[in-house]
C-alpha cells in the first residue's frame, strides 16, 4: 500500500470540493480545502500538503494567479489544475509553472484517483 499524503483541494464549487474531500479521504489521505486562493496559500503554510488539486477559474485569484504565489513558496509540490474551460493561454502558463497534470472537468473521478495514485508512487 502506498503511503499517505496530504493533499489540498481549492476549487470555489462546495460540491467538488466535498466529492474529493471525501475520495481522497477514502484512500486514507490527510485532505484539507480551500474555496478560493488566498485559503489556499495560507493552508500551504500551516497544512504543507504534497499534492493540490486546484480549479482554473475561482473568484478573487484564478489558479494561475493562485499557482504563481504559491511556487513563490514551495517550487516543490505537485499540481493538478482542474479546467471547464480549455484555455490554452492559461495552461500554457500553468505548464510554465510546472503543474503535473490538466484535468478537464466535468473529471472521471476514478481517473484523477489513479493519476493521484501514479503521481504519489513516482
Amino acid at each position: 500500500m502506498w503511503g499517505v499524503a496530504k493533499i489540498l483541494v481549492v476549487d470555489d464549487q462546495l460540491g467538488v470540493r466535498r466529492l474529493l474531500f471525501e475520495t481522497f479521504r477514502e484512500d486514507q489521505h490527510e485532505v484539507e480545502m480551500a474555496a478560493d486562493g488566498e485559503e489556499a496559500v495560507q493552508l500551504l503554510n500551516t497544512f504543507k500538503p504534497d499534492l493540490i488539486l486546484m480549479d482554473m477559474k475561482m473568484p478573487g485569484m484564478n489558479g494561475i494567479e493562485t499557482l504563481r504565489q504559491i511556487r513563490a513558496l514551495d517550487r516543490q509540490v505537485g499540481v493538478i489544475m482542474m479546467t471547464a474551460y480549455g484555455d490554452a493561454q492559461n495552461m500554457e502558463q500553468a505548464k510554465e509553472l510546472g503543474i503535473l497534470h490538466y484535468l478537464s472537468k466535468p473529471f472521471d473521478l476514478f481517473e484523477l484517483r489513479e493519476r493521484v495514485r501514479d503521481i504519489l508512487i513516482s
